[in-house]
């Protein structure tokens, strides 16, 4: 599923992004560190994947 990342906080490698019908999905540190990333900036296209309503895995969207 794609989305677009809406806040990222650092410190906490947590944030939230929003589907492509708007609605807000928070992700975990689990999340994160599952995707390899090192950095999300708001307004990035991302990939998720999720288990329920859980996201469960983030990553940069490529093309």
């Amino acid at each position: 599923m794609q989305a677009t990342a809406y806040t990222y906080d650092p410190e906490t490698r947590s944030g939230q992004v929003l589907l492509d019908d708007g609605t807000p999905m928070p992700f975990d540190r689990e999340a994160f560190d599952a995707g390899g990333l090192r950095l999300l900036r708001p307004g990035q296209r991302v990939r998720v994947e999720t288990s329920g309503r859980r996201i469960t895995l983030i990553t940069l969207q490529t093309f």
